[in-house]
């Protein structure tokens, strides 16, 4: 699951590309399914959104929850990915793009009516 957080006024208007982005990137990176996109969107009010100094407007807050088990230069991979594509699709200066991902044993996830560690998964998590 993903939340992307931002100002309304500059998010509003990326929001679909940046999922595709966002999704591509998961894919290329992690071999995540095409068709697993869960992308949340958060769009603040400008009052409603503290970002660190030295950030533009445009600055934006990705958080990645996801099942342990992807190795460290898978997520290095992904966190790059995501930089590189943002800027070259979006023209996002990395510096305006903030990525942080959550890992959590796959026996606190729940879908499809069962557990992630009963799950029949179609897609490996151990990359």
């Amino acid at each position: 699951m993903i939340r992307i957080y931002g100002i309304r006024e500059k998010l509003n208007p990326i929001k679909a590309e940046l999922s595709d982005v966002i999704n591509a990137c998961m894919v290329e990176a992690l071999a995540f399914p095409a068709n697993k996109r869960a992308h949340r969107f958060f769009p603040l009010a400008k009052e409603d959104f503290y970002y660190p100094a030295g950030r533009t407007d445009a600055y934006i807050a990705i958080e990645i929850t996801m099942m342990q088990g992807r190795s460290q230069q898978a997520r290095k991979k992904l966190i790059r990915l995501l930089f590189a594509r943002i800027k070259e699709r979006l023209g996002l200066d990395p510096s305006d793009v903030e990525v942080v991902i959550f890992e959590s044993p796959t026996c606190n996830f729940g879908f499809r009516g069962t557990t992630g560690d009963e799950a029949a998964l179609d897609y490996k998590i151990d990359v």
